[in-house]
C-alpha cells in the first residue's frame, strides 16, 4: 500500500473509532438521543452537500428511492439512535466492541439472503470464533440493567450487517457520495421535530458542542470523502480492513478521556472478534464465486 494510502487508513482507522467516545459525551451531558442524530446528519449533509451537487446523481436517488430509504433506516435512522441510547448505560469502548461483530453477522446475512458461497472450514472457525468474543463481552452486561443496551447494540449490528447488501445489490449504479448525502439529509428532517421538542433550555458546554461538531463534521462527512479516497487508492477489497481497527480506537479513546476500565475480558473479548472477522470475511481462492466480500466490504458506518 502506497503512503497515501496508509495516511487514508490511519485517518479512517481514527474518525470511526472516535464516535462511540463523542456520543457518550454527548448523552451524559443531557443531550437527547434524536438531538444527537440530528446534529450528526444534520452538519454532515450540509458539508457534503456541495460535493454532491457538483458530483451529480440525484435523479438516480429519485429513481430508487425505495432502496436508498431502505438503505438509510438500516444504516443511518436505525442505529444511530439505537447506539446513542445504548451508551447512556454502555461505554463507549463496549460498544466499539459489540459493534466489531458487523462483519461476521454480515457473513450470516448475507448466506442467509441467498449468498451460495461455500464459507469453508476456516470462515465457520471465523464465525465461531467472533460470536464468541461477542458472548464474553455481552454476557456480564445482561445484569444490572444493561441487557437492553446490549439488545439496542445487537440491532445495529444486524442494520450496518445488512445495509451494505443492499447497497451492494440495488444501488450499484448511484453515486456513494450523492447517495450518503441524501441519506443523512433524509435523517436529519426526520428527527430535526424530536431534536427541537427535547432540545436542552440552556446551552451546553463547549466540550458537548464541540464533541457534535467533531461528530457531525469530521466523523461523518470528512469521513466518507476520505473513505472513497481510500477506495479509490487501494480498491474495494482493501479499504474496509480499517474496520478490524476501530474498536482498539475505541476503547483507546474511553480509557484516556473518560476514564473507562481495560479488563482482561475486554481485551480477550477483543482478540475474539478480531481473529473472528478477519478469518470469517476470508477472500476464498481464485476461481471460485466471490459473493459475500463485496457485500461486506462497502460496509461504510460504525459508530
Amino acid at each position: 500500500m502506497s503512503r497515501r494510502g496508509w495516511v487514508l487508513f490511519a485517518l479512517m482507522s481514527v474518525l470511526w473509532g472516535i464516535p462511540y467516545l463523542l456520543i457518550k459525551v454527548a448523552v451524559e451531558n443531557d443531550i437527547s438521543v434524536p438531538g444527537v442524530v440530528f446534529a450528526r446528519t444534520a452538519l454532515g449533509a450540509l458539508v457534503l452537500l456541495p460535493l454532491a451537487v457538483r458530483t451529480g446523481g440525484f435523479d438516480k436517488v429519485r429513481k430508487h428511492w425505495k432502496p436508498v430509504l431502505a438503505f438509510a433506516a438500516l444504516e443511518v435512522l436505525g442505529p444511530w439512535a439505537l447506539l446513542s441510547d445504548a451508551e447512556r448505560t454502555l461505554s463507549s469502548g463496549m460498544a466499539g466492541l459489540l459493534i466489531a461483530a458487523v462483519p461476521i453477522v454480515g457473513v450470516l446475512a448475507a448466506r442467509a439472503t441467498g449468498d451460495s458461497e461455500r464459507l469453508g472450514p476456516l470462515r465457520w472457525a471465523g464465525l465461531l470464533l467472533g460470536l464468541g468474543g461477542v458472548a464474553v463481552l455481552a454476557a456480564p452486561q445482561l445484569d444490572g440493567g444493561s441487557a437492553w443496551a446490549v439488545a439496542e447494540v445487537a440491532l445495529v449490528v444486524v442494520g450496518y450487517a445488512t445495509a451494505p447488501l443492499i447497497l451492494a445489490r440495488k444501488l450499484g449504479d448511484v453515486p456513494s457520495l450523492t447517495m450518503t448525502t441524501a441519506c443523512l439529509g433524509i435523517a436529519a428532517l426526520i428527527y430535526a421535530v424530536p431534536a427541537a421538542l427535547t432540545a436542552p433550555a440552556t446551552l451546553p458546554p463547549g466540550r458537548v458542542l464541540a464533541a457534535l461538531a467533531v461528530l457531525g463534521v469530521a466523523s461523518t462527512a470528512v469521513a466518507f470523502v476520505l473513505f472513497f479516497e481510500l477506495i479509490r487508492e487501494v480498491g474495494p477489497t482493501r479499504a474496509p480492513v480499517f474496520t478490524y481497527v476501530n474498536p482498539a480506537v475505541a476503547v483507546a479513546a474511553g480509557v484516556l478521556f473518560l476514564g473507562e476500565s481495560l479488563t482482561w475480558e475486554i481485551a480477550a473479548a477483543f482478540g475474539l472478534i478480531l481473529c473472528g472477522s478477519v478469518l470469517a470475511t476470508l477472500r476464498p481462492p481464485k476461481g471460485r464465486p466471490v459473493a459475500v466480500p463485496e457485500a461486506v466490504e462497502v460496509d461504510t458506518v460504525k459508530g
